[in-house]
């Protein structure tokens, strides 16, 4: 069985949204994954989506709480909770930088032996998970 994929927040945005940001081959990776039921979001991405609402830097189609209320009942898709080892090992990671969603991530996707979906170069250049873009 091929790994689980984990969303980065923007991969997750995308995805849902359609966006033609996200490359074709990603959507094909995504769709598997969830076609597989091994697609998950981390939660802190959920306050990612909200915290960028709120600020004005991101614009969705309907209220904040329904757009995560529809993501949530997607049958493929499943939420991953920050729990205390996922805390514990985003404060560990060495030689990351300090932004605590993108910690967040990074731990999720290496305790749950993800593949991180990001665009995010950082991320990619980070080494200690695996990730896919394009």
């Amino acid at each position: 069985m091929a790994a689980p994929l984990l969303l980065d927040t923007h991969g997750w945005v995308w995805w849902v949204g359609g966006s033609p940001e996200l490359p074709e081959r990603t959507r094909r990776h995504i769709q598997s994954a969830f076609a597989e039921n091994r697609l998950w979001v981390s939660a802190i991405s959920a306050w990612e989506v909200a915290l960028l609402v709120q600020r004005g830097r991101l614009e969705l189609r309907l209220p904040v709480r329904e757009w995560v209320a529809r993501s949530e009942a997607l049958s493929g898709l499943q939420f991953l909770p920050i729990d205390t080892a996922i805390g514990l090992r985003a404060v560990e990671l060495a030689d990351l930088h300090q932004d605590p969603a993108d910690r967040m991530i990074v731990a999720s996707a290496e305790l749950l032996g993800a593949v991180l979906v990001t665009r995010d170069q950082r991320l990619r250049a980070y080494g200690c998970i695996r990730t896919t873009w394009g």
